[in-house]
């Protein structure tokens, strides 16, 4: 080929090259990232090359290590935030858990959250909270089963400490309004806490501007890593202000590089998010959230929420054309990339009552298009690895399956 051809072949779309390295993708119609991730060969490159190194043991502790650090530095390129103000956790439950007890908190101060729009991992540690007087606040979310913003700031006091909600809420799938949340918390001075393990990854966050005090997520969703892995990020206003309730190495300032002895008993506490880690990290999460960070830093995550947001709106429309009742606006800024159809909570988790939802749900199932039902509704969410045939292959199953029925 000459130079000339050369420079006239047109350019490989990045996402068309994203997308073919899933194997998955190509048994399936895959919209069911808000349940699990699917993993790419350069991720699950990323573990066998851990497994390799203890295999072979050709990596020490700080060998393993830096893949944390790594790790942990690209999640703050993608949230555009300092590394310091990253810690390392399991998953969204421990970032939760680790602030609910590093918060000072008095008997009688309480807790905000919104109850019934919550995922139940966002809701035992308020409750627990009440063993030591603490009151959890549970504000009901709008009938469309979106947060109510009004009414969550109305429930802040002079004794509330946290507010803590979903950037995306895992059913119906509503983009909450953080921006409003956040400002009220901060002209209060109250912690606002976020669960991002639904919109990490896929929708554009910028942690430097938004008014968020703490976000924990998982890289087993969005993030496109394994389970047993996460992040929580914590401000830097912050940070000085929470201690800690578990303590061990990774939370201490070392004096000395040997890390069998403590060197005395007095200790000093990271002064940056290191503070909150706990214990041996898992290695193998942290080998894939590596991998796949450089994925997804290299698409740009206002690119992938560009791709992403117009594909959820396709099929949101295109299925109520054919006659199932949407949950949440194909546009707007309400819209995220999960897509539901049917009444809210009539059902609940793989099961419901509308007698649409569940042999549709079979349909799509045997035509391998990957969804789930959650609370009562059929449920849908995309990533950067979906495309347009995605959409279309979806939605002749829909009128295919609507028409038997």
């Amino acid at each position: 080929m000459t130079s000339e051809a050369i420079l006239q072949q047109p350019e490989a779309d990045p996402f068309e090259t994203f997308r073919a390295g899933f194997p998955a993708l190509r048994e399936q119609t895959y919209l069911s990232i808000c349940e699990k991730m699917i993993l790419h060969d350069a991720v699950r490159r990323g573990v066998e090359l851990f497994l390799d190194r203890l295999a072979m043991a050709t990596a020490d502790r700080d060998g393993h290590e830096q893949m944390v650090t790594g790790a942990r530095a690209k999640f703050a390129r993608l949230m555009n935030v300092a590394p310091a103000t990253i810690a390392a956790v399991r998953n969204v439950s421990d970032g939760i858990n680790t602030v609910a007890w590093a918060m000072p908190m008095a008997e009688g101060d309480n807790v905000v959250v919104s109850a019934d729009a919550e995922h139940p991992n966002n809701l035992y540690p308020w409750l627990r909270l009440g063993r030591r007087g603490n009151e959890a606040r549970m504000v009901a979310p709008r009938p469309d089963g979106s947060l109510d913003i009004d009414a969550m700031i109305a429930a802040i006091d002079a004794r509330t400490r946290i507010v803590s909600c979903a950037s995306v809420t895992f059913a119906p799938g509503h983009r909450s309004d953080i921006a409003r949340l956040g400002e009220a918390c901060r002209a209060r001075d109250v912690f606002l806490l976020v669960d991002g393990v639904q919109s990490a990854g896929i929708l554009a966050h910028d942690l430097s501007a938004e008014p968020i005090d703490g976000l924990a997520t998982s890289t087993s969703k969005g993030l496109l890593g394994l389970y047993g892995f996460g992040f929580l990020y914590v401000s830097p206003k912050w940070i000085e202000r929470l201690e800690p309730a578990y303590l061990s190495r990774p939370a201490v300032k070392m004096l000395t590089d040997d890390h069998s002895t403590m060197g005395g008993h007095d200790y000093e506490l990271q002064p940056d998010s290191r503070r909150f880690e706990v214990g041996s990290y898992n290695l193998a999460g942290a080998y894939a959230a590596d991998a796949a960070l450089d994925l997804l830093l290299d698409l740009g995550i206002a690119a992938i929420e560009e791709r992403v947001l117009p594909l959820a709106g396709a099929l949101t429309e295109g299925g109520a054309a054919h006659g199932l009742t949407p949950a949440v606006p194909s546009k707007g800024p309400s819209q995220s990339h999960v897509v539901t159809f049917g009444a809210l909570d009539a059902g609940g988790h793989g099961f419901s009552s509308d007698p649409m939802i569940a042999p549709l749900s079979a349909y799509l199932r045997e035509a391998k298009v990957a969804h789930t039902i959650r609370r009562g509704q059929l449920r849908f969410a995309l990533h950067a690895y979906n495309n347009a045939d995605d959409i279309d292959r979806t939605l002749d199953c829909i009128a295919a399956a609507m028409k038997s029925l």
